[in-house]
């Protein structure tokens, strides 16, 4: 109850938007392997950005 007005962190919000451009990449590849794969290098980079990002504590 505490944690209802609780803001999202940069790295939270990143990640929702990696988990994002993964499932349309996922969907894509059943029809079109070219855009599937530029949301593919898309997220890859997204996860270069978080994983630069500083450790949470």
């Amino acid at each position: 109850m505490f944690g209802l007005f609780k803001k999202n962190s940069e790295r939270e919000i990143l990640l929702k938007q990696y988990s994002q451009l993964q499932e349309e990449a996922f969907h894509l590849s059943k029809t079109n392997r070219t855009a599937s794969d530029a949301k593919t290098a898309e997220a890859e980079a997204l996860m270069q950005r978080i994983e630069s990002l500083p450790k949470e504590v």
